[in-house]
């Protein structure tokens, strides 16, 4: 995004796996001598330490920094950079809640199960909007569809992490939960699979228990792990949601004969104010490419909730500087936007788009 909006970029690699970064930026690279760019458009730097972060994201000739990663190290960057002041947008954690409405379950619920468990091991789990935290209502099927998934998540292959980090994350992770009440129901261990890897793991707490420790039972655990939050009825649910933190995404399941359409509005109204996306009757993993998506979302999962960083333009734009030419002629205006469009380009002039 930032080199589409003619940015040179200096990219940090990751210190888990620099022999791929480079594979990326030699390719980078290529595309940037093809295109008759200039080579310092991408720019490579390995480990650094925490102080020279600081100091490039402040630095005079930066124009602003796209940071993913955890909450503690972005906010470091964010007060440097805020300090400077210099644009940042940060990408830090999100559990993406899912919903699951008593009509849906009863409606379809082994297929939602089935949905819910490919979702959460995709990648061993490691998607910004893998869904971490689902919120259940005790029903006559609820029990059934909790055996379901725990089976699902035992018999699915364990995956591998991408580096030690990430399973040490999880291990610590897990435990959290687990201090704050949460029932370990499958996995829960190192292991299971080749390479850096943590069992498939899932874990429960009722209604009440998530209303008391609603700030540790909310953190993300990077990985193929994922919370189910069991309430007593739709009041507790709501109690829940309240306590939510920002999300990139929150999912709700209903079911296709109107049943559940009451409960649906009084949970959309809540989760809607708590998440960048919100999306109806599937999972939360699959991000769309187009002018209507939006990838970000109320902090802790992005810095602000005013910036996507999927999607054209608004991807774009984050890295461009807004500027107004008022009362220029057009031969003094930059190509770009002069009466008769040298360039061919698309523009968007009085409300529609014009070439």
């Amino acid at each position: 995004a930032a080199v589409a909006a003619g940015n040179p970029v200096i990219a940090k690699a990751n210190s888990s796996h620099p022999g791929t970064t480079r594979l990326f930026a030699e390719e980078a690279l290529e595309a940037v001598k093809n295109l008759g760019l200039p080579n310092s458009m991408v720019q490579l730097i390995y480990r650094t330490h925490h102080d020279v972060g600081e100091r490039l994201v402040s630095h005079p000739l930066v124009g602003a920094t796209g940071y993913t990663g955890s909450r503690v190290a972005g906010l470091v960057l964010k007060n440097a950079a805020d300090r400077a002041g210099k644009p940042i947008y940060l990408e830090l954690s999100s559990v993406n809640p899912v919903v699951i409405l008593p009509g849906a379950l009863q409606e379809r619920g082994a297929e939602i199960a089935e949905e819910f468990v490919s979702s959460c091991l995709l990648g061993t789990g490691q998607f910004c909007t893998n869904p971490g935290l689902m919120i259940l209502q005790k029903d006559t099927g609820t029990d059934l569809f909790i055996q379901s998934v725990s089976q699902k998540f035992r018999d699915a292959p364990v995956g591998t992490l991408l580096g030690e980090s990430v399973e040490k994350g999880m291990v610590a992770g897990v435990q959290t939960l687990q201090d704050a009440g949460a029932e370990l129901i499958v996995g829960g261990r190192s292991g299971g699979g080749t390479g850096f890897c943590h069992q498939n793991t899932l874990l429960q707490v009722t209604g009440a228990q998530f209303l008391s420790q609603a700030e540790n039972l909310q953190k993300e655990i990077f990985g193929n792990e994922s919370l189910l939050v069991l309430a007593d009825d739709l009041d507790q649910a709501h109690q829940v949601l309240r306590l939510l933190e920002g999300n990139l995404t929150g999912t709700i399941y209903s079911a296709s004969d109107g049943t559940d359409d009451i409960a649906y509005g009084r949970v959309a109204s809540i989760l809607r104010r708590k998440v960048g996306r919100l999306i109806n009757d599937k999972m939360p993993t699959g991000v769309a490419v187009s002018s209507a998506m939006n990838h970000g979302g109320p902090f802790p999962a992005t810095g602000h909730p005013s910036f996507t960083s999927v999607g054209i333009p608004a991807a774009i734009t984050r890295f461009s500087q807004l500027q107004c030419f008022d009362n220029v002629s057009s031969n003094h205006l930059p190509v770009e936007l002069q009466d008769e469009n040298p360039l061919g380009i698309w523009r968007f002039i009085d409300g529609e788009w014009t070439h």
